[in-house]
């Protein structure tokens, strides 16, 4: 008998909705997208209406030839790809690459079907698209009840992104590689999150710091030795500001001057504190909390999430975990809701519900609103319960996922907060008490509080002065982005959706413009400053926050409907070819060199340090007579450390392709000692 085929992106997804349906069901896998434009040349005719060239890649031909066996069996075909746009454009690729019709409505462009010269299925069966945002058995039920059609609009935008970013691709490195060095790249999205790590980094090289003091006084009540701190606060009643202590010399008069003064309390200030709990996790937030508590990167917290959401062999089958993980909504289902609540009143106790649900509102530019937040398809599934199934990185995710959701329909958590000024001449010093009063959410999402209690005190009160502390600061610099506040910073400019900004991320280190310290922060290569620093000169708008925003924006529209894609393709392109062919003519070919005192041991001819793809490396000035390169011998020698394997050697620091830091021998190539622990540890 023919039965409905269900195709999904992955097996591990495919395995997981099978379990809910019966014998009539076949669900089956496209391994991702099935088509796609052709990696060895553009694949856009940009003189014919920025026409798409689809190819099916070498690896999905297997798929798509299985496929096309199972759609002849079938009598409904069935296409559960994500709900985002990039699930909704496999949707239509597979419609493409099987031959089906969409009786329901016009796919995308007919000229593009026209070209396809993709036969139609022989047995055309009724074609359908189902959406759900969670992998549950109510989910997916509901989901067949309600069949929709492909939505055009989305397969628009995102056929709009892909077009777009391959023209500036495909269009900008042959530039890069013609007027620099071959092997670099440029990215719609990755160049302006390179310009951002590259501004920040010359901020911190420009910073100058600058001096500061605080003072601060242990206090006591008279005849009591327990003591509390207060921070000089104010002036002849002005409040002090950071800098008006800026040396030694001002602060010295202040506690040489102050231990004769009479201490006496001023004001005394009670209030209860509400601390509310933070929204459920969007795609963004989500990252950032991973990198923050869990140390995850966002690639393997969307990797992570990804399983959870697909699906989780847990004892009686594979189950999906998670909601969808890509999204910036921060709706909840009020049946998601009502469980927590029910869990919650159970499991925690009564004092712990609220009496109508907490709804948060979505901030962020283009948010899609109907979709949901990331949180767990059954709160009832604690982490603990499901422990012994998940790796240990799996449950961590699923544990902050679960706790953060059931916290966000918790009561705020209560603190009793004490303000207390104290009286020293002409000088005022604050302490600052809060006590945990209730814990509210706290009890299910622990943050980090610090409870300080004052003794009880009343004013006009005389205190004890125990000590009085001078102490020297200097301002910091501004931080390196780490991945979590790159994707904040990303996420507040509108560049970059859920999808992207992982993804962005891996790639600007994989092609070695950024590489992470050992405080795991971001910092720019000599390539990374390099590559930008012609983008900014040459190709501004490609690196302008503002414009790659509005690129988002319109990208939204098309998803919308209230723009037609060529047209937002059309008043891009135009002006960045006749800009690009200008500079072709205008920009001079950058040698990147600098002189070194070291002569070629192959030829005598002096050596100097070129950069490359992977950093600054030593070449032959005699090229291309002489193609002797080594790489450069690290500033940084670990004084007093001969190699473990030769003794002669000493042991540098030296750095992979991919920026990441080893120990070697400083006699290579004729020693290979390498190791990725530093050997001074092993030094007894």
């Amino acid at each position: 008998m023919p039965k409905s085929l269900i195709i999904v992106e992955s097996p591990t997804k495919a395995r997981t909705i099978s379990r809910f349906l019966g014998a009539d069901f076949v669900v089956d896998s496209s391994y991702g997208h099935v088509r796609d434009l052709p990696k060895s040349k553009l694949g856009v005719d940009t003189e014919n209406d920025f026409e798409p060239k689809y190819v099916i890649p070498v690896k999905a031909k297997p798929v798509i030839k299985r496929l096309k066996e199972e759609v002849a069996k079938s009598k409904r075909v069935i296409l559960a790809t994500d709900e985002d746009r990039e699930g909704e454009s496999i949707a239509w690729h597979l419609t493409q690459a099987l031959g089906l019709g969409n009786p329901k409505s016009e796919i995308l462009n007919s000229k593009q079907i026209q070209n396809s010269k993709i036969p139609k299925s022989k047995t055309n069966p009724q074609v359908e698209r189902i959406v759900f945002h969670e992998i549950t058995k109510k989910a997916i039920d509901n989901a067949l009840k309600n069949p929709r059609e492909i939505d055009e609009k989305l397969v628009n935008a995102q056929q709009a992104r892909r077009i777009l970013d391959r023209l500036v691709g495909y269009k900008l490195s042959p530039f890069l590689w013609k007027k620099v060095f071959k092997g670099l790249s440029a990215g719609r999205v990755q160049s302006v999150a390179v310009r951002l790590i590259v501004e920040r980094e010359r901020e911190i090289q420009k910073f100058k710091p600058e001096e500061y003091w605080t003072i601060s006084a242990m206090l006591s009540k008279l005849g009591d030795n327990l003591k509390f701190e207060a921070f000089l606060h104010k002036k002849d009643d002005k409040t002090l500001d950071k800098f008006d202590l800026k040396n030694e010399k001002d602060t010295t008069s202040i506690v040489e001057r102050l231990p004769k003064e009479e201490w006496v309390v001023e004001k005394v200030e009670k209030k209860s504190v509400s601390k509310n709990p933070l929204p459920p996790f969007t795609t963004s937030t989500l990252q950032q909390a991973a990198f923050q508590r869990l140390g995850f990167s966002a690639k393997q917290t969307m990797r992570l999430a990804q399983q959870l959401y697909e699906g989780i062999e847990v004892g009686d089958g594979h189950v999906g975990l998670i909601t969808y993980m890509r999204t910036d909504s921060l709706n909840l289902s009020a049946d998601a809701v009502e469980e927590a609540k029910s869990f919650l009143q159970k499991e925690v106790g009564e004092k712990y519900t609220l009496p109508q649900p907490r709804i948060f509102k979505t901030k962020t530019k283009g948010a899609q609103e109907a979709h949901e937040a990331i949180r767990p398809t059954d709160p009832w599934r604690t982490p603990d319960s499901i422990k012994n199934f998940l790796d240990a990185r799996q449950f961590k995710l699923y544990d902050l996922i679960w706790r953060r959701f059931l916290a966000t329909q918790m009561p705020t958590a209560i603190f009793d907060a004490t303000t207390v000024d104290i009286k020293a001449a002409n000088y005022t010093f604050r302490a600052n008490g809060q006590i945990l009063k209730f814990d509210g959410f706290l009890k299910i999402y622990p943050s980090k509080f610090t409870e300080n209690e004052l003794p009880e005190i009343k004013p006009e009160e005389n205190l004890k002065l125990m000590e009085l502390k001078p102490e020297q600061h200097f301002t910091e610099p501004p931080a390196r982005y780490s991945e979590a506040s790159l994707i904040k910073i990303l996420e507040q400019n509108g560049i970059g959706r859920p999808s992207t900004y992982a993804p962005t991320i891996s790639t600007i280190q994989d092609r070695n413009y950024v590489q992470k310290n050992e405080s795991r922060r971001l910092a720019p290569t000599e390539t990374g400053f390099l590559v930008n620093d012609i983008l900014v000169e040459h190709f501004p708008q490609i690196v302008d926050i503002q414009f790659t925003a509005k690129m988002e924006e319109e990208l939204d529209n098309i998803a919308e409907g209230t723009v037609e894609w060529k047209k937002i393709i059309k008043e891009f392109y135009i002006p960045f070819a006749k800009n690009l062919e200008e500079k072709y003519e205008e920009v001079e070919k950058k040698t990147v060199v600098e002189e070194t005192n070291e002569i070629c041991e192959k030829c005598g001819k002096p050596m100097i340090i070129r950069t490359g793809r992977f950093g600054r490396f030593m070449a032959c000035s005699g090229f291309p007579d002489c193609k002797n390169t080594k790489p450069i011998k690290e500033e940084v020698l670990l004084v007093g450390l001969k190699c473990p394997k030769c003794i002669e050697g000493d042991v540098i620091i030296k750095r992979t392709r991919r920026g990441r830091n080893f120990f070697g021998c400083s006699n290579y190539p004729k020693c290979d000692f390498a190791s990725w622990k530093d050997p001074r540890q092993d030094k007894s």
